[in-house]
């Protein structure tokens, strides 16, 4: 062998190598992507080329092409015999150790939301002592999110920044973030293209909380038996319109057999090879493995291209340690809870997920106790849209809806040599329902057709 790469349990970036064989369209791993928004295993467009799988040794030949790929790792539920206060020490400890070695005695570029994977990195770094710039954005609009991470950054003492994200920015950007995450994600999700060249000005290194939200819950309800995952798993991963979608494209594209079967065949196939009893952690793993690795890291290279990043919660360690933790400690994310309630003032401040409850009394985030909110909600709503304000709560709307967008819109799904890779009347019948029968249904079907007609341009015929 010439050389070899080993991958992380959960890589920050994707890696691709090529290995012999024809140089040809790989359509029914398009026509995946297409239904769920990211690609399986070691997937690409082409089949002849891969991205390296986590986890693994890969071997190449003299001539650069991989020879063969071996697990180094292989998930597992061992839970140990400790108790819940044992456990949340230890993961305080482990979040510090992991956070100080990541950034040093760098300055820290800290994205804050409303939940809680963020304010617990928030938590560490109030007393780490590292100069904090955090910042939020929010659409116009929309939920004011910014206005919780502002209350976060002021208890930590952390200086912020708010930003709005403007309407339409996609256009301007939208050929530099086909060529930055390689089409590998639709182009409606990575908002922070918008403010790009703001992150560009500031100092230091960004320390994201990107996967802690799934490594700290439940990967499964109670209710699930081992017959139950894969419908599941299908149901968590394929988007509204996905489905319909894929089985167009299939069928445009005369691929034998039917898509639904394909994709459960690759889903068990995939399933298999995580050798663990306790569902739960099964299907945590399989998430971790699959859409961690090809859907979440995607865009991890748009804020890599305003500074270095850095990503305590992918941390092998902390994937080692999740593994050795009971369920019952992570479910319903008891184990971050426990710890920011260690700080009233944090704990105090609204949950986004259960607005407008908090840490301490999220729990009455059901009805009757927040129908007042939800009723007043509604009415500002519907006001605000009376007066031509409508409440965006979707990156989509930002992006498709419109006359200008859909002049942008039109001119990328419609062009003559894209629909010579995707046939004109899949195009239309996309188009038509997501304007005239269910924009919010089939906003993912219209948006997958622009991610694929940038990588038709891009990238096809290279």
């Amino acid at each position: 062998m010439s050389r070899s790469v080993k991958t992380p349990i959960l890589p920050y970036k994707q890696e691709f190598a090529k290995k012999k064989g024809v140089h040809e369209v790989n359509y029914k791993a398009i026509c995946i992507f297409a239904a769920t928004g990211f690609f399986l295993d070691d997937d690409t467009y082409f089949k002849d080329e891969v991205c390296l799988r986590p986890s693994h040794n890969h071997f190449f030949d003299k001539n650069d092409f991989l020879v063969k790929s071996e697990p180094w790792f292989h998930w597992h539920y061992s839970p140990r015999d400790i108790s819940f206060d044992q456990a949340l020490k230890e993961y305080i400890q482990l979040l510090t150790t992991i956070t100080k070695e990541q950034v040093g005695d760098e300055p820290v570029i800290l994205p804050l939301s409303g939940g809680l994977d963020s304010r617990s990195q928030a938590l560490i770094f109030k007393d780490l002592g590292n100069p904090v710039n955090a910042y939020s954005y929010s659409f116009p609009g929309g939920y004011p999110e910014h206005k919780i991470s502002k209350r976060i950054a002021k208890v930590c003492n952390f200086s912020f920044n708010s930003y709005k994200i403007p309407q339409s920015y996609l256009w301007n950007c939208i050929d530099d973030l086909a060529l930055l995450n390689g089409c590998y994600s639709e182009f409606t999700h990575p908002r922070q293209m918008a403010v790009l060249e703001e992150l560009k000005q500031m100092k230091g290194v960004f320390s994201l909380g990107h996967w802690g939200d799934v490594l700290f819950d439940k990967g499964a309800p109670d209710t699930i038996e081992e017959k139950d995952i894969v419908p599941l798993l299908k149901k968590k991963m394929l988007k509204p319109g996905g489905l319909e979608f894929a089985q167009s494209l299939w069928n445009a594209w005369h691929l034998d057999g039917e898509f639904d079967t394909y994709f459960t065949s690759r889903i068990e196939s995939s399933l298999s090879e995580i050798k663990i009893d306790n569902i739960s952690a099964k299907v945590r793993a399989f998430k971790t493995s699959q859409w961690a690795h090809r859907w979440t890291t995607t865009n991890l290279c748009v804020f890599e291209a305003a500074r270095p990043i850095n990503l305590p919660y992918y941390d092998d360690r902390m994937l080692e340690f999740i593994c050795t933790i009971p369920e019952e400690y992570l479910t319903d994310r008891r184990l971050q809870i426990a710890h920011l309630k260690q700080n009233k003032a944090l704990s105090k401040i609204t949950w986004h997920e259960h607005k407008p409850f908090n840490l301490n009394n999220y729990h009455y985030n059901k009805s009757p106790f927040n129908l007042p909110y939800r009723i007043i909600h509604k009415l500002k709503r519907e006001f605000n849209a009376m007066v031509g304000n409508p409440y965006i709560q979707r990156n989509f709307e930002l992006q498709l809806l419109g006359t200008e967008n859909d002049e942008q819109f039109q001119k990328y799904i419609f062009d003559s040599s894209f629909l010579e890779f995707v046939p004109k009347e899949v195009v239309n019948k996309f188009y038509h329902k997501f304007k005239e029968v269910d924009t919010v249904y089939y906003s993912p079907p219209v948006s997958m057709l622009l991610t694929l007609s940038l990588w038709n341009k891009h990238f096809r015929n290279n």
